[in-house]
C-alpha cells in the first residue's frame, strides 16, 4: 500500500500494474496471517468477478486464464486450496499460519 492509500483501492491498483485489469467492486473475503519476527504479516483477500481491460503478463510472472478443472495441473503456492476455500465458503474468515513445536500449521476460522 502507498502512503494514504485505502486497502481497496491498493488492490485495484496492485491488479492493474500485475495483471492488466481493471478490478471493478473487489468485495474483501478473508484474511490471512502468519507469524513474523516481532509480529505478523496479514494479508486481506479479495474477491471480485467484474473487471475491464486485457489479461497481460508482467514482472510478477506469466498471467493467464485456467479452468477451476484445470488448476491441479498448474504450479501453484502449497496452501492454495485453503486459500480458495476461505475466500469462498461463507462461514469463514480467517486462514492463520502458526508455529507449534517447530512446525508451520495452518488453522481456518
Amino acid at each position: 500500500m502507498e502512503r494514504g492509500e485505502s486497502v481497496v483501492d491498493a488492490v485495484i491498483r496492485e491488479m492493474k500494474e500485475e495483471t492488466g485489469l481493471t478490478i471493478l467492486n473487489p468485495r474483501l473475503c478473508g484474511v490471512k496471517q502468519f507469524p513474523i519476527e516481532d509480529g505478523r504479516y496479514l494479508v486481506f483477500l479479495f474477491c471480485t468477478d467484474k473487471f475491464e481491460g486485457e489479461l497481460v503478463s508482467s514482472e510478477e510472472g506469466d498471467m493467464r486464464w485456467v479452468k477451476k478443472e484445470e488448476l491441479s495441473s498448474v504450479n501453484l503456492v502449497d496452501d492454495f486450496n485453503e486459500l480458495v476455500q476461505v475466500m469462498l465458503d461463507d462461514k469463514l474468515n480467517e486462514f492463520q499460519y502458526i508455529i507449534e513445536n517447530g512446525e508451520w500449521k495452518i488453522i481456518l476460522k
